[in-house]
C-alpha cells in the first residue's frame, strides 16, 4: 500500500472529545479513541490466541541444518520466539500506544532457513538479521524508509508477498510428503509416492489442512492454532490404534523454565571461503527489503482498519512505530528467533474493538507467559505442522487480488517474482527476477520515465548478484 508522506511524521488522528477516566486511560488514550479498558484487554487476548501458533511454527521453519550441518534446538527457538514477541509487543504498545502486536515474521524466517543458511552458519545468519535491523532503524530515523517504500511499484510489493506464500506452501507440501522428488528428469516431482498419498502422515496433513481451511473460512479466532492442536490430538489417537512410528519427542510436564541458550548466539565473523561478499550484501538487502516493505504495508492496513489513519494513510506516532519495528529485527537476531515484525493477525484484536497500546501490552504479557509452556511445541508432528505452512501460504496468496494483470509490463515481473521463489527455493531469486524484469520490460517498452532511480540501482545490484559466479572467477576472489 503506497501512501504519501505526511508533513507531520508524528501525526495523530482526530481526537475523540472524551475526558480520560484515570492515568492508564490518559496514557493509552483509551477513551479518546472511543474504547474501554475491558475492550482493550479482550482485544489483546484475542490477538494472542490468533498469533500463538508462531511459537510452534517458528521452530519448525528454523529447523533447517546450516552450512555446517548444525540444527537449532526447537525448544530453545520456541522460548526465544515467545520472549522476543513478548518484549517487542510490550515495547511497541508502550512507545507507540498502537494495537499492533509483534512476532517472528514468516517470510523472513523462511528466507533464513531455505536461502541463507545454505551459505552461512545460524549464528552468522542471525548476525545478518541484526545488521538488517540496524539498517532499518537508520532508514526509519532519517525518513528514508518511507521514501523508499513509495519508490517501489505496489505490484512488486504485492508480488513478493504472493511469492513468499507460494514458497511457504510448497515447503509444506514437500515436508508432508504430498509432493516428492522423483529423481528423474521428467517429471522431476510427483504426488506422494508414485502418484499416491495413501499414507497416514500425509492423510493427517490433508485432514489438518482441510480443518484449518474450514475454520479460517468461518472466521474463527485462532483457526490455525486450533487446527494444529486438533491435528496433533488426531495424530496421537491414530498412532495408538495404528502405530506408524510417530515420535512426539515429548518428555516431562507441560511447563518448564524456558531454555534461553540461544540468546546472544550471533557471529559477525563471516567465513568468506564459504560465502562471497556479494552474496552477503544481497542477503542483507533482501532481508531489509522484505522486512520493511511488509511491515509498512501491514501497519498501514491495520491503522486503516482501526480508524487511526488519516486521508494520506499516516497514523499516530508513525516514525516511532517504524523505528521500533527496526529494533524488532535487532532483538530477533540477537535471540536467534528471526526478525520480529508487526503481525497482520493483530487485525483480530482490532476487530474486537482494540484501539490502543493497552491491548498490545496484554498480548505481550501473554507471550512472556507462553515461554514457560514451550515443551508443548515438541508435540506437533511434522505432517500436521506442514498443513499450517500451506494455510499461511494460502492466506498470503490472497494479496494477488489487488494486482491488475491487464498490462503485460506488470504481469511478467509479477509472474516471475511469484514463481521463481518456489521453483528455485529462494526468496532472493524471486525478488531479483521481478526487479530486473520490471526495469527491462518497462524501459524497453516506452515506460523508462516511470521507473524510479532507486529501482535502477536495485536492479543493477541483482544483476551482480545473479552473475556473482563469473565475476568472482574473473577477479579470482570472493567478492
Amino acid at each position: 500500500m503506497t501512501t504519501a508522506p505526511s508533513s507531520n511524521p508524528e501525526h495523530t488522528a482526530e481526537p475523540k472529545n472524551t475526558e480520560p477516566k484515570n492515568a492508564l486511560d490518559r496514557f493509552f488514550e483509551i477513551s479518546r479513541r472511543g474504547s474501554t479498558i475491558g475492550t482493550e484487554v479482550r482485544g489483546g487476548v484475542v490477538t494472542f490466541v490468533t498469533m500463538a501458533y508462531i511459537v510452534i511454527l517458528n521452530p519448525i521453519i528454523l529447523s533447517t541444518p546450516d552450512v555446517d550441518g548444525t540444527v537449532l534446538d526447537g525448544g530453545a527457538v520456541a522460548a526465544a520466539t515467545a520472549l522476543t514477541a513478548g518484549i517487542m509487543t510490550l515495547l511497541f504498545g508502550i512507545i507507540t500506544r498502537l494495537p499492533f502486536a509483534f512476532a517472528a515474521g514468516l517470510g523472513i524466517n523462511a528466507f533464513l532457513a531455505f536461502s541463507v543458511v545454505g551459505s552461512v552458519t545460524w549464528p552468522e545468519a542471525m548476525a545478518l538479521v541484526v545488521i538488517n535491523g540496524v539498517v532499518i532503524v537508520l532508514l526509519a530515523a532519517t525518513g528514508l524508509r518511507k521514501m523508499i517504500f513509495d519508490a517501489v511499484p505496489v505490484q512488486l510489493k504485492l508480488a513478493i508477498t504472493v511469492g513468499i506464500g507460494l514458497f511457504i506452501a510448497f515447503i509444506g507440501f514437500v515436508n508432508a510428503g504430498f509432493v516428492t522428488a522423483t529423481g528423474n528428469d521428467s517429471p522431476p516431482v510427483d504426488l506422494g509416492v508414485g502418484g499416491s498419498v495413501a499414507s497416514l502422515p500425509t492423510l493427517l496433513f490433508v485432514i489438518t489442512l482441510l480443518l484449518g481451511g474450514v475454520l479460517i473460512a468461518v472466521r474463527l479466532k485462532g483457526a490455525i492454532l486450533i487446527a494444529l492442536v486438533g491435528g496433533t490430538v488426531l495424530a496421537a489417537i491414530v498412532n495408538l490404534i495404528w502405530p506408524f512410528g510417530l515420535d512426539f519427542g515429548f518428555t516431562g510436564g507441560i511447563m518448564s523454565l524456558p531454555d534461553l541458550s540461544l540468546i546472544g548466539a550471533v557471529d559477525f565473523g563471516f567465513d568468506f571461503t564459504k560465502v562471497s561478499f556479494v552474496a552477503l550484501v544481497m542477503f542483507v538487502f533482501t532481508l531489509v527489503f522484505s522486512n520493511f516493505f511488509d511491515a509498512m504495508g501491514t501497519m498501514t492496513g491495520l491503522a486503516k482498519e482501526a480508524d487511526l489513519a488519516d486521508a494520506k494513510g499516516d497514523f499516530p506516532r508513525i516514525k516511532s512505530a517504524l523505528i521500533v519495528e527496526g529494533v524488532g529485527a535487532i532483538v530477533g537476531g540477537a535471540t536467534s528467533s528471526s526478525s520480529a515484525t508487526v503481525f497482520v493477525e493483530s487485525g483480530s484484536g482490532i476487530g474486537e474493538g482494540a484501539r490502543t497500546g493497552l491491548a498490545t501490552s496484554v498480548t505481550g504479557v501473554l507471550f512472556l507467559l507462553a515461554m514457560f509452556f514451550t515443551p508443548l511445541t515438541s508435540l506437533v508432528p511434522g505432517a500436521v505442522a506442514a498443513a499450517a505452512l500451506v494455510l499461511v501460504g494460502a492466506m498470503m496468496l490472497s494479496q494477488i487480488r489487488h494486482i491488475d494483470f491487464a498490462d503485460f509490463r506488470v504481469l511478467l515481473p509479477v509472474f516471475l517474482t511469484a514463481t521463481v521463489m518456489p521453483m528455485t527455493y529462494s526468496i532472493a531469486n524471486g525478488i531479483g527476477a521481478g526487479f530486473v524484469s520490471w526495469v527491462v520490460v518497462n524501459a524497453l517498452s516506452g515506460k523508462a520515465k516511470t521507473i524510479h532511480p532507486l529501482l535502477w540501482i536495485v536492479a543493477f545490484g541483482f544483476v551482480l548478484f545473479f552473475a556473482r559466479g563469473p565475476i568472482e572467477a574473473l577477479f579470482g576472489v570472493g567478492i
